[in-house]
C-alpha cells in the first residue's frame, strides 16, 4: 500500500512528533508498505516567530495537490495542523479523497500559553480541521475521550510505543557529585513548564536534556543545574539510566513519550495527574508517581528505583509493532476508481 504522510514537523525537529513517524514509518516499510513523507524539507521555509525550531513551509496550494497527485497515494495521512496540513486537507477535499488525521499536541493550550489565546477559539478550529478527516488518531484514551468531549466526532486511539534496544538499563552512567539526580527532558520551552521543575525545593542534582526558546533564560536563572543540550540514541539513554527520577512537568502532552523512554531505561517518572501521565503512569503503577504536588512526586518516586526491573516491565507494554496496527487501521484507503475520475477531471 502506498502512504503518503504530510507533516509540518520533522528533521532537524527533535520531540515526539518526529519521533513517533519516523518510528512509524520505518515499522510501515518493513511491513512492506511505500511511504512517502511530505514535509518542510520539501520546499523553501521561514523560521517558525517565537518559535524558530520549527520550519513553515513557504509553498502554495497548488504545489502541495501536485506533490500529493505525483505520489498517487491509496492513503493520505495528514499529521499536523499546519500550513502543510492544511493545504493537504484543502487537496483531499477537492478531489474528493477520504483521509486520516492526527492529534499530536494540544495545541490551544500551548497558544493558550504563548500568546494568551482562549482555548475555545482554538478548538473551534481543530474541530473544523479535523472533522473533515475519516478518522482523527489520539495517543491516549483519556485525549480521545477529552476530544469526543469537545465534539471530534472521529477519534480513535493510536498508541505510541518505545524502541526496547536501544532505550535500556543497563551500561555506562554518567558521573554525579550528588545523590540523587533528578533528569528533565525535552523542549524547553513555556509550554512544557521546565522551571516548575528547576524551581522544586529537591536534593541532589537537577539535569536537563533538551532545547528550544526558553533554554537561554533559564539557564541564566538556574545555573546550578546541569545543562546537557541534546542528546540522541545511546547517549540518550545513557542519560535516563543515570537519573534516579525523570521528571515529567508538562500538563499540555498528549503522551509524553520521553516518559516512556526513562522507564525503558529503569528510571521511573514523576508527573502530575494530567492526560498523557494519567495514561502513560497511571495512579498506581511500577512506572512512577504521580501527584498534584509535583515535588511530593519526586520525592515518592524516588522508592520505585529500589526494582528498576519494574519500572522496565511497566514501558515494555507500550510496543511500536502494536501501535503501527493501530496507525494502520485508522488510515482511510481511497477508490483508486474514484480517484482516476476526479483526477481526470
Amino acid at each position: 500500500m502506498k502512504i503518503m504522510i504530510v507533516t509540518d514537523a520533522w528533521e532537524p525537529q527533535v520531540n515526539g512528533v518526529v519521533r513517533t513517524l519516523k518510528t512509524t514509518t520505518a515499522h510501515l516499510q518493513e511491513l512492506g508498505h511505500e511511504v512517502q513523507i511530505l514535509s518542510p524539507l520539501e520546499f523553501r521555509s521561514v523560521p517558525c516567530p517565537t518559535y524558530p525550531e520549527i520550519a513553515l513551509a513557504l509553498t502554495t496550494p497548488a504545489q502541495v495537490a501536485q506533490r500529493i497527485q505525483d505520489f498517487d497515494p491509496d492513503c493520505l495521512h495528514i499529521a499536523t495542523e499546519g500550513p502543510l496540513g492544511w493545504m493537504a486537507r484543502h487537496t483531499a477535499i477537492r478531489l474528493g479523497w477520504p483521509f486520516s488525521s492526527a492529534y499530536h499536541s494540544r495545541f490551544p493550550e500551548y497558544v493558550h500559553a504563548r500568546f494568551r489565546l482562549p482555548v475555545g477559539i482554538s478548538y473551534a478550529v481543530l474541530r473544523k480541521f479535523h472533522n473533515a478527516a475519516r478518522s482523527t488518531m489520539a495517543p491516549t484514551p483519556a485525549i480521545v475521550q477529552d476530544l469526543q468531549d469537545r465534539g471530534f466526532r472521529k477519534a480513535r486511539l493510536w498508541s505510541r510505543g518505545v524502541n526496547l534496544d536501544a532505550f535500556h538499563p543497563d551500561g555506562e552512567q554518567l558521573p554525579r557529585e550528588k545523590d540523587p539526580v533528578f533528569l528533565y527532558v525535552g523542549r524547553i520551552a513555556v509550554e512544557k513548564q521546565v522551571h516548575k521543575f528547576l524551581e522544586l525545593d529537591l536534593p541532589g542534582e537537577k539535569w536537563v536534556v533538551g532545547s528550544g526558546p526558553e533554554e537561554e533564560r533559564l539557564r541564566a536563572r538556574f545555573p546550578q543545574a546541569r545543562w546537557l543540550g541534546v542528546l540522541k540514541g545511546e547517549p540518550l539513554s545513557t542519560a535516563y539510566r543515570s537519573a534516579d527520577v525523570m521528571v515529567f512537568p508538562s500538563v499540555t502532552d498528549t503522551f509524553g513519550l520521553v516518559m516512556v523512554e526513562s522507564m525503558a531505561c529503569g528510571t521511573p517518572v514523576a508527573a502530575y495527574p494530567v492526560p498523557g501521565p494519567i495514561d502513560v503512569i497511571g495512579m498506581a503503577s511500577d512506572g512512577g508517581v504521580l501527584d498534584t504536588d509535583l515535588r511530593q512526586a519526586c520525592l515518592r518516586a524516588l522508592d520505585k528505583t529500589r526494582d528498576r526491573a519494574a519500572v522496565r516491565r511497566h514501558a515494555e507494554q507500550f510496543n511500536w509493532p502494536a501501535a503501527t496496527r493501530q496507525f494502520l487501521d485508522g488510515l482511510a484507503p481511497r477508490s483508486r476508481e474514484a480517484g482516476r475520475v476526479l483526477l481526470a477531471g
